[in-house]
């Protein structure tokens, strides 16, 4: 039977800490998932993945049992939360969730009926089918589904996208949000920090946890400000800052070609 404590944490209110998997190799999930986050989120949307990378990614996780695997989506489209929740996926984070249209076609695609439209296939999901009739009572309850907040639009309808039942959590992407805010990267813009408090407010209104990508420097105080799902960095930084430390601390080293 699905078990979802991801979903468990948010519901009482705690923070979950995962991180964005953006690099097309299971070493790296495999990796990252032994090291004490809760989740990893492969990003079809801008990650190097097919669907089938992403089955692939998700298997060698099997070594934790403590790390969930999610699946940010490409498009809210219903094929592609298909082949994500099939294959294994815990939750789906879904981009450019604009309207209560939006928001509703979303949980409909990660929910069997009634309550949804998805298929019936859970081929990896269910250990090949030898689990379906567990799994299929399970599912609807234990998904998670996450909408992303990505543009004034979504701001404007805040109330009407989080009345819609079965959304689990409001995820804000700061590099989205801000470029379609006009303040690219101005965190410290008070058209930002008014936003995210406004996101925030929303969700403790409606009883859903508010996520957001965060950084080492930040992810703290986005915890005090009350988000919950909140992801730390990514692979594609980890390398960069871990590669960065080390060359740093390597004594009488100029970089650079010295001819």
């Amino acid at each position: 039977m699905l078990k979802n404590f991801v979903k468990e944490k948010l519901r009482a209110g705690k923070p979950s800490i995962g991180t964005w998997v953006e690099m097309n190799n299971p070493d790296v999930s495999e990796q990252l998932s032994v090291l004490g986050f809760d989740w990893l989120v492969f990003d079809v949307e801008h990650g190097l993945f097919t669907m089938p990378d992403v089955q692939r990614m998700m298997q060698p996780m099997n070594h934790s049992l403590n790390c969930l695997p999610f699946v940010r989506v490409p498009i809210n489209e219903p094929v592609y939360f298909k082949w994500a929740l099939d294959m294994g996926a815990y939750g789906v984070v879904v981009p450019w969730v604009n309207s209560k249209e939006d928001a509703t076609k979303a949980v409909r695609a990660s929910k069997y009926p009634p309550e949804g439209i998805r298929g019936c296939g859970p081929r990896r999901a269910s250990r090949y089918y030898s689990e379906i009739s567990d799994y299929v009572k399970s599912a609807n309850e234990e998904i998670l589904v996450i909408v992303m907040i990505e543009s004034q639009q979504a701001l404007d309808n805040l109330d009407e996208i989080l009345s819609v039942k079965g959304v689990d959590a409001a995820f804000i992407g700061p590099d989205d949000l801000s470029l379609n805010l006009g303040i690219f990267q101005e965190k410290q813009h008070s058209k930002f920090k008014t936003s995210l408090a406004s996101v925030v407010d929303a969700c403790k209104k409606h009883g859903i946890a508010p996520g957001m990508h965060c950084n080492d420097k930040n992810i703290n105080d986005a915890i005090s400000q009350g988000f919950q799902f909140c992801a730390l960095n990514d692979d594609d930084t980890f390398l960069t800052m871990g590669a960065k430390a080390c060359l740093q601390g390597v004594r009488g080293w100029v970089p650079g070609y010295s001819g």
